[in-house]
């Protein structure tokens, strides 16, 4: 069976501010869950049924707990390496606007995400959610804890030790200020075309 979830490549050239093995160390992070999904699918698509399912302990429940957390970790550690690379450059077009609507400035927004970086243990998350059309900043304890069904991640911050302990030990703060610098806003706002593409009915 070929595998389903492909490993994809990224260009870590115009990221300032990580080095190269802490870049290369995270990326082998992720290869891991692209293995590890593939590896949970091949199985569930081996079997058709399993034996005593149980929600304490069954063979079931772990591999679906186990399907859930390795599939957001392929997909929010995509989202975070695509959106790496601007490096110094400020929020522009689609995306300013939205930020000064929803948060007032771009200072208020940049506070809100530091903020909810330093305070959640996996991932901080802008999303516009289309139940009131507007920018939040989640917060997600683990890959598969906090994510919000149906909301458009724009751009994902990962705040786990492995993103930053290789170049700043326990300094969250210090790596937060290095991402931020390193935001690539024409990422952002092609995520945020894509999702007004898919929901051109709402009135934003």
């Amino acid at each position: 069976m070929n595998d389903s979830v492909k490993l994809k490549k990224f260009n870590f050239s115009n990221v300032k501010g990580l080095s190269s093995n802490q870049l290369k160390q995270h990326y082998q992070l992720y290869k891991g869950y692209v293995n590890k999904i593939n590896e949970i699918w091949s199985i569930l698509d081996s079997k058709t049924d399993f034996k005593n399912p149980n929600s304490t302990y069954s063979e079931i429940r772990s591999l679906k707990l186990g399907e859930s957390y390795s599939l957001d970790g392929v997909k929010l550690h995509e989202l975070y390496f695509e959106n790496l690379g601007g490096h110094n450059n400020a929020p522009y077009g689609e995306i300013k606007t939205l930020i000064d609507r929803d948060f007032g400035s771009y200072k208020n927004f940049i506070t809100r995400l530091k903020d909810v970086g330093l305070s959640m243990r996996g991932w901080a998350v802008l999303a516009i959610e289309p139940i009131d059309q507007r920018l939040h900043v989640f917060g997600q304890d683990a890959h598969d804890v906090g994510a919000i069904w149906k909301s458009h991640p724009l751009l994902v911050l990962d705040v786990y030790e492995h993103a930053y302990m290789i170049d700043f030990g326990i300094d969250r703060k210090e790596y937060i200020d290095i991402f931020i610098d390193n935001i690539d806003w024409k990422v952002v706002n092609k995520r945020l075309r894509m999702f007004y593409k898919h929901h051109n009915h709402l009135d934003l």
